[in-house]
């Protein structure tokens, strides 16, 4: 298969390698929408690969605190005989050195309780994904023009454990769903949220992930925990207009809102110290944590939250309207490749701070 460069539309064979981060993040729309309970699992794993738990919570309260989570090191360790002076490490390696002892939050849809059918893989003769241009680190062209990101390796993944021939061909978000329903492909990965809205036009597989709100605070605050006690009067931080801050306004009436237009000038201000929290998507924070341009000045605290109500229900791969074959096909193959580790491994490689 022959890959095709143009602005609108770029196709890829779903062969080979090649996985890059970028700091930039772009905000998707969270449409606030009617939620309800739902199995949620999250995989405790050690810095170095070591599975330490794995945690069923079989439904999501309003809001849910999990562990802080940082980088993966998958540094060897050697036998050393004799202890040996070493210099004085700086607060940033203090800080790092604290982190890799922290086990690091993998989210996950499936309950192992739950096994989907196999359904009949032979009739699938090949997958035609389509995803966005441009939404770092899930869905992107990377510097030779190609798509890469989370996403287009989740549906490598897929198409190796499906076992059929792939392509991914990216195009504007906007015209995603028109494009599919179309049949100018078989099925949607980039990161479209399920709303009842979105249910009218397109079918869904099992969601693989959902974006968290999170607190964010400056690595020498003194905000331990947060309650109801420790953040009256605190300034936070949100983008105005967000799911972010409506969510605020409803579940955290003691805190002084200081709405931003974007969320740089946001995290600027929680950088130059101007306000105590920062409240904002989890995903796109946790690249700038993990980014230079956060210069190591902050941490996540507290959370992550998950009330579907404003941050939605998660997001799944859309198929056209009655396409049951390729949407079960899905749901066995994520279910495979979270059973199989492999998904753990992907988010990991994508997310070295965790967003839970």
């Amino acid at each position: 298969m022959v890959a095709v460069h143009d602005p609108e539309k770029h196709v890829l064979n779903l062969i080979g390698d090649g996985h890059r981060f970028s700091d930039k993040i772009v905000r998707k729309d969270d449409s606030s929408i009617a939620g309800g309970r739902m199995t949620f699992h999250f995989r405790l794993v050690k810095r170095g690969g070591t599975l330490a738990a794995l945690v069923v919570l079989l439904a999501i309260p309003l809001a849910m605190a999990g562990p802080a989570a940082a980088q993966q090191s998958t540094a060897k360790g050697a036998a050393i005989e004799k202890p040996m002076a070493r210099p004085p490490k700086s607060p940033a390696a203090d800080a790092a050195a604290a982190r890799a002892n922290d086990p690091l939050v993998v989210p996950g849809f499936w309950d192992p309780r739950h096994r989907p059918d196999r359904p009949n893989l032979s009739r699938i003769g090949a997958i035609r994904f389509l995803t966005e241009t441009d939404y770092p680190p899930f869905d992107y062209a990377g510097p030779d023009g190609q798509p890469t990101g989370f996403n287009v390796e989740l549906a490598r993944e897929l198409c190796n454990e499906i076992k059929v021939q792939c392509t991914i061909q990216m195009r504007r978000f906007d015209t995603l769903v028109d494009a599919l329903n179309k049949r100018e492909g078989d099925a949607i990965i980039a990161s479209l949220a399920e709303t009842p809205q979105m249910r009218k036009l397109v079918d869904f597989s099992n969601p693989y992930y959902r974006t968290p709100a999170r607190f964010v605070t400056l690595r020498n605050s003194p905000l331990k925990t947060l309650d109801a006690r420790t953040l009256e009067g605190k300034k936070v931080a949100v983008v105005e207009g967000t799911a972010f801050e409506a969510y605020l306004k409803q579940l955290f009436t003691e805190v002084e809102l200081k709405p931003y237009k974007t969320a740089a000038e946001a995290r600027a201000a929680l950088k130059k110290g101007d306000v105590d929290l920062l409240f904002g998507d989890g995903i796109a924070l946790a690249f700038w944590l993990n980014g230079t341009d956060s210069a190591n000045c902050c941490e996540f605290r507290g959370g992550p939250y998950l009330e579907s109500r404003y941050f939605g229900e998660g997001v799944g791969i859309a198929v056209r309207k009655g396409d049951d074959l390729l949407r079960r096909a899905f749901n066995w193959g994520l279910f495979r490749l979270w059973e199989k580790g492999r998904f753990t491994d992907l988010w990991l490689r994508y997310f070295p701070i965790s967003p839970f």
